[in-house]
């Protein structure tokens, strides 16, 4: 089938966008501009990209008019605007009369869980929506989820930040309001197995895990996981805005993010039962097993990345793997460096021989002063070295290092930390546009985490420094 995607640079449409090229099906994906789109879109050949803004109807004539099933993946979280009410709904209507001019039989909404007579703005703005995109001319089937959990997830990266800055916290009231979490991997279940389906045309439903947890039994099943002993006690006295404040200083949300978190997460989220998980043969698990689940992929150094999940067992696309690799990006601390390169062939030759004998090009008694301390706190250190002096294949150790992805043609090396650390760290190095660039990722665990960062940032300064420095060097 041919399949829009609108939403395609979005959390949940960059993670069913695979499933769907996965299943054989011609995914037409819509961004605003094609800049901004993933590289990975315009190299998959069952992926077609086509810029169109739906608050300008004149741009949707660049959508094809083949379209068998249409995704609506639009929604406007984080948006600035005080008109985003309107926004939401003229997008919608723009999507609607659009698409009654062409073949599409079916389209397939992801709103939010509307069961109370009291909605956030934004709640309300997706029930707007539900009824904006009705139409007599196409069928129209409604998936409403609650918090979304996965990471990468907005709600899931603000919860870790909170975990694992504060071991103690004075929380607004809010924290006792009941929702019913559901995993990301199930969301994409329902949309991508919907797709289709006839006993779902004109149909909505409520989708959600099979537990109610308030946001503070969220939190404290979070610190289990992570095993962290955290201690939460909940004040009356936090206005909205004091409790925007607090998640925005706490957390990496922006503030008119946690604006928004806020205005909603007063309000109470429960699903209507439905026969829809037999339906689909979808068996929604745990929160607790959704954050073990995220975890294990960090660990087992899938890196956060919708595209490995999707397509690594397929084979057909096993060899472009590279496109698909993503180091996560929320509540991380970077050392990013970039240096014009003049010898591409011979930056490339030395990236590849990193490490081991070769050692690190600069400041190598400090990688070694740092894997005798690895050893002394039971660690690897530095003594497996590498199996090959010029060669790297994913998989393959290098140090107190593991190599997740290796390409020479497509210039990228990405290795993941094994050394003994309150968090995990990964680094990477790419040519660009004849240009090196060298990032250094640490995603913290707790307060250790951060002070350890903080511990080893004046060594960071002259050690990438001097690294890509003698990285891109000729002589």
């Amino acid at each position: 089938m041919k399949i829009l995607v609108t939403g395609a640079t979005g959390y949940i449409g960059k993670r069913l966008i695979p499933l769907l090229v996965n299943e054989g099906h011609q995914v037409v994906c819509t961004v605003r501009d094609k800049l901004r789109a993933e590289k990975s879109y315009l190299e998959e050949e069952l992926i077609t990209v086509v810029e169109a803004d739906f608050l300008k109807p004149e741009t949707l004539k660049n959508i094809p008019e083949d379209i068998n099933i249409a995704y609506y993946l639009i929604h406007s979280m984080s948006n600035s605007s005080k008109n985003f009410e309107k926004m939401e709904e003229d997008c919608a209507i723009n999507f609607r009369d659009y698409f009654e001019t062409t073949r599409v039989k079916q389209v397939i909404y992801l709103s939010g869980i509307t069961n109370e007579d009291k909605l956030s703005k934004h709640l309300s703005s997706r029930k707007n929506v539900e009824d904006a995109l009705a139409s007599k001319n196409y069928a129209l089937t409604i998936f409403k989820a609650g918090i979304i959990v996965g990471s990468g997830s907005s709600s899931f990266e603000i919860i870790r930040d909170l975990v694992e800055k504060l071991p103690v916290m004075i929380a607004p009231r809010w924290l006792n309001t009941k929702t019913q979490p559901l995993a990301v991997r199930d969301v994409l279940a329902f949309l991508s197995r919907s797709a289709g389906k006839k006993e779902l045309f004109n149909t909505s439903f409520d989708i959600f895990g099979p537990e109610i947890l308030t946001y503070k039994e969220m939190l404290l099943q979070f610190a289990e996981v992570r095993k962290l002993k955290r201690y939460i006690f909940t004040v009356p006295v936090m206005t909205p805005r004091l409790s925007s404040y607090w998640l925005y200083f706490v957390t990496s949300t922006s503030y008119k993010l946690a604006a928004t978190l806020v205005d909603s997460m007063g309000v109470q989220i429960v699903g209507k039962q439905s026969n829809i998980n037999k339906l689909l043969e979808v068996s929604p698990i745990t929160y607790k097993e959704s954050v073990e689940l995220a975890f294990e992929k960090i660990e087992q150094n899938s890196i956060l990345s919708s595209w490995k999940d999707s397509f690594i067992s397929s084979g057909r696309l096993k060899n472009s793997f590279h496109k698909y690799v993503n180091v996560p990006k929320f509540g991380c601390f970077k050392d990013y460096k970039e240096r014009k390169v003049i010898n591409t062939e011979k930056t490339i030759q030395k990236i590849w021989s990193i490490g081991g004998e070769t050692g690190w090009y600069y400041g190598t008694f400090l990688w070694r002063i740092r894997g005798y301390i690895d050893k002394l706190f039971g660690g690897i250190g530095l003594r497996r070295g590498r199996t090959s002096p010029t060669d790297l294949d994913a998989g393959d150790a290098l140090d107190f290092w593991r190599v997740i992805y290796a390409d020479k043609n497509q210039r990228k090396l990405l290795l993941y930390a094994e050394m003994k650390l309150p968090g995990e760290a990964w680094l990477e190095f790419k040519i660009e546009d004849n240009l090196l660039k060298q990032t250094a990722t640490f995603r913290p665990r707790g307060l250790a985490g951060r002070l350890y960062w903080y511990s080893v940032l004046p060594f960071h300064g002259f050690i990438f420094k001097g690294m890509i420095n003698r990285l891109v060097e000729v002589h």
